[in-house]
């Protein structure tokens, strides 16, 4: 029998329980109802158990001439190490619109890394009375999309050294040719999908092997690999910094190819960037196939199409491209999908997710990553440029903690208690902090969509403070600054939030992007710079002075920018805070991933893989051995 559903948060309590009791808490509504509220077929569904499924593609094409609802981003001001609560917010936000205003609504947000789940953050459902659930099923496995990208992205780093090898120990062109095209049990020959794929991009117009020429069957066969242009590590999903930097080749068959390597945490994957930026299997399958993985010795692109791989690896990605239904502690419904950095990625969850949320309801709340200089920037210039979807609302979060932060208060640690500039009122240091926030107002302004800042209020902040951040974030141009109480009151708390969102949908909009493709990359990061963090001027290393030079020649300088920043500053560095001005950025490097669709500059060092702290949350995740119940999460 299903469990009966309340539409209200639990009984509230004082102090108030961990996350995970208030999730394990709540009352479920079984995910058939949660779609069938929203108009999903039942044949649209692939079930995951009670409380989660798969939403198929399909429904879009069903759906293509119903017009789509609001669109609304959630980002934030530049955060402490201990956030600021974005996607709370979201998740407040959508309840308090679902279940307390009677709009139709979908909260659109990414799967959490089991990095930062079992490394320092914890999980990422949200907090207190606004979360996604079953909280533990967000944070630990969801349906497999992350375990998916992990093996699609080691088949191909498999497929691209085993190759190398075996062009190597193959001198004779013909007898590699015949040992990637074996002949079947008749002596024939054949060319697979994946063959004839790679054969056009060669300009090859031929189905038979017999047909090709010597130098047609040499160019085939060689990818002519130097591992010094190798652009493809491996990936897994755990903080594991042992592995940033190994060797490999070390077995006895494959003496002689030893070369330096290393892995990055599985959500850094270009394979990810490309699951949230995809349209369709198809544009996925293309894309896949577009992603450079090694440079040859001529300085050309080697692509998995080249390795013939870009198939199996779709594959493997077929289900992950499916949005995951689930539901908030109010039983508003919820799709979970992608889940990139937001710092060295577009941090942004799927375009699919959107699109198919947008058709279903006449609210969608998304989120994207860390301040709005980061997550916000590429949601407007990658996400929106992809999709063609136009944002009405960016909701910025903004807390008291933070703006102090930023006007010069003590070093925010996590795990440490915070000091008493950020409990006791302290209006001089709060108002030295605006400026951080004004700028982010500003910045969003800059895309021509209307701003309602949300002041996320903790227990410790007083009315002064709060009127304070409330007339300050107005005078700067935003329609609204609403002070939320979500944690601690789920949708109700995010009510009158909710009312100034769409009072503010309904206001026109003049959508446009920060800078058009034409521009030279150089033309790009510079407007970049300038117009979002405010530099005076940008320097580049010699290294990335030689990766323009090459992305150029390559045909890349067309796409679009991921800009890999530390998402605790508008510098590039992470200690400089609140609002600047007079300084410099530098590029250090650039990288390509042309299968997602951008170049991503890298601004100072960039770690792709974290590290586990000297004690890991991973110490309280446990399960109740009587009960069955995962404990310690949170």
């Amino acid at each position: 029998m299903a469990r009966k559903f309340s539409p209200t948060p639990i009984t509230l309590r004082t102090p108030v329980p961990p996350d995970i009791e208030i999730a394990q808490a709540g009352i479920l509504k079984p995910i058939t109802h949660i779609a069938e509220e929203l108009g999903i077929e039942t044949e649209e569904l692939e079930l995951f158990g009670p409380y989660k499924a798969k939403v198929k593609l399909e429904i879009l094409e069903r759906l293509k001439d119903r017009p789509n609802g609001k669109y609304i981003d959630v980002t934030a001001i530049t955060p402490t190490p201990l956030g600021e609560g974005k996607t709370t917010t979201t998740v407040g936000l959508s309840q308090a619109l679902g279940a307390h205003l009677g709009k139709k609504v979908m909260t659109v947000i990414r799967q959490p890394s089991q990095g930062p789940t079992f490394g320092i953050k914890g999980g990422a459902a949200g907090g207190g009375y606004s979360q996604i659930i079953p909280m533990e099923d967000f944070n630990l496995h969801l349906t497999g999309d992350i375990h998916a990208i992990t093996a699609a992205h080691n088949l191909c780093a498999a497929a691209l050294d085993t190759r190398i090898m075996h062009e190597a120990n193959t001198p004779d062109d013909d007898k590699l040719f015949n040992a990637l095209c074996p002949a079947n049990k008749q002596g024939q020959r054949r060319f697979s999908p994946s063959m004839l794929r790679r054969l056009k991009k060669l300009g090859i117009e031929k189905t038979d092997p017999n047909d090709l020429t010597p130098e047609e069957r040499r160019r085939f066969a060689r990818l002519d690999i130097d591992y010094s242009g190798v652009q493809w590590r491996r990936v897994i999903d755990i903080n594991d910094r042992m592995l940033r930097e190994i060797t490999v080749g070390q077995g006895a068959e494959e003496a002689g190819f030893e070369h330096k390597s290393g892995y990055d945490i599985t959500v850094a994957s270009e394979i990810m960037a490309i699951l949230a930026l995809t349209t369709s299997l198809a544009d996925m399958r293309e894309r896949l196939g577009r992603m450079v993985v090694a440079v040859n010795r001529q300085g050309e692109a080697v692509t998995a199409e080249d390795l013939g791989v870009a198939g199996a690896m779709t594959v493997l990605m077929k289900d992950a491209i499916k949005p995951n239904l689930m539901q908030t502690l109010e039983g508003t419904p919820a799709f979970v999908h992608a889940g990139p950095f937001a710092n060295i990625a577009h941090g942004n969850s799927s375009i699919i997710a959107d699109k198919i949320a947008l058709k279903l309801a006449d609210y969608v709340i998304t989120e994207s990553g860390f301040g709005a200089d980061i997550g916000m920037e590429k949601f407007m210039d990658i996400k929106c440029r992809y999709s063609g979807l136009i944002p009405h609302v960016v909701v910025l979060v903004a807390t008291v903690r933070a703006l102090k932060m930023h006007g010069g208060g003590p070093k925010v640690v996590a795990g440490r208690p915070l000091a008493a500039e950020y409990t006791d009122e302290n209006l001089d240091l709060l108002r030295k902090g605006l400026p951080n926030m004004i700028q982010h107002i500003e910045n969003a302004l800059k895309f021509g969509v209307n701003v309602v800042v949300a002041v996320n209020s903790f227990a410790t902040d007083t009315p002064a403070e709060l009127e304070m951040i409330r007339k300050a974030a107005v005078e700067a141009g935003a329609m609204d600054a609403v002070v939320c109480t979500h944690w601690m009151e789920g949708g109700k708390g995010a009510l009158a939030l909710a009312e100034a969102v769409v009072r503010a949908c309904e206001q026109p909009g003049n959508f446009k992007f920060l800078y058009p493709l034409e521009m030279s990359i150089k033309e790009k990061i510079e407007t970049i710079a300038r117009e979002i963090y405010r530099a005076d001027g940008v320097d580049y290393t010699p290294e990335a002075e030689s990766k323009i030079e090459q992305f150029t020649q390559l045909g890349f300088a067309n796409l679009p920018l991921c800009m890999a920043k530390t998402h605790l500053s508008f510098t590039d560095k992470a200690e400089v805070k609140g609002a600047p001005r007079g300084f410099r950025v530098t590029i250090s490097d650039i990288r390509a991933s042309v299968g997602a669709g951008f170049l991503y500059p890298l601004l100072g060092a960039m770690r792709t893989m974290p590290g586990l702290p000297t004690r890991p949350v991973f110490y309280d995740v446990d399960i109740d051995l009587a009960t069955g119940k995962v404990v310690g999460l949170f």
